[in-house]
């Protein structure tokens, strides 16, 4: 405790400060072309700064990350959150999950990745953590096209967990690598019309070079943060926590406790 202040969170990295909004790396895949963060995000941002008001409890989106086995779903978090590559890595035992905190647009914010297994036998554990996602990460293989067609049934299984249209979706396409030019072009024109179909947006990944792997995590922790905020200006605030369980605070709430301890 340090000047009667409670300060639970440690500061946010410098290489995890965002301050232009992230651009999807090819146009033809992204589902949100716009330059800039939403004006009225942004001017909330910039109002809670200036009043120096806590945030960090509110602003925590949870990010579920799903395929088959052995598509490079772990491989593809290590390298974002611990800036590692592992050939040899053991299959995941129901789910793990690692917590990025970012400062965007002068703000904190936490991303929780969760990394699910993709072994049929834990399908029942994982799906339970599907519940009060934000964002749903659907992976695949790009040296395996079966890989490709099984995204749609991940997609499905997972959506059904939640709430209509209460999630951002993308595709990823890992292993990019191991792929001849041609073969990859030729490929990333089918997962981006599937992407399509899918209302997601498409990335093509390699967790071994750490080609695209930071932008895309950038770009998915910069639309579920904006999209925090405005769900927040619609009345209420939705933070996933643990097992999926959902706090939501009403505004209103939020608001009068300030305004109560402003007086005392």
């Amino acid at each position: 405790m340090l000047d009667g202040k409670m300060h639970f969170c440690p500061p946010v990295s410098r290489d995890r400060v965002i301050c232009d909004f992230p651009k999807c790396y090819n146009p033809q895949a992204c589902l949100q072309t716009k330059d800039d963060w939403n004006s009225q995000a942004k001017s909330v941002c910039k109002e809670r700064a200036e009043r120096q008001q806590a945030w960090d409890r509110l602003k925590m989106s949870k990010a579920v990350v799903v395929g088959d086995l052995n598509v490079g779903k772990t491989c593809l978090i290590n390298r974002f959150c611990k800036d590692v590559f592992d050939r040899d890595y053991k299959a995941t035992i129901g789910v793990d999950f690692e917590i990025e905190r970012f400062e965007l647009s002068g703000t904190p914010f936490s991303l929780q990745i969760w990394d699910t297994a993709g072994q049929e036998k834990f399908k029942c554990i994982a799906s339970a953590y599907y519940r009060g996602a934000h964002v749903i990460i659907t992976v695949f293989d790009m040296s395996d096209i079966r890989t490709l067609e099984h995204t749609r049934q991940w997609l499905v299984e997972a959506l059904g967990e939640n709430e209509p249209n209460s999630c951002s979706v993308f595709l990823v396409g890992t292993k990019s690598d191991l792929l001849s030019p041609e073969i990859r072009v030729g490929l990333e024109r089918d997962a981006v019309k599937l992407a399509s179909e899918l209302q997601a947006e498409f990335w093509m990944v390699s967790s071994k070079t750490g080609d695209n792997v930071n932008e895309f995590f950038f770009r998915v922790a910069a639309l579920s943060f904006e999209d925090a905020i405005l769900k927040e200006l619609e009345g209420a605030v939705t933070q996933s926590i643990g097992q999926g369980d959902i706090l939501r605070v009403s505004l209103e709430e939020t608001q009068g406790k300030e305004e109560k301890k402003a007086c005392c």
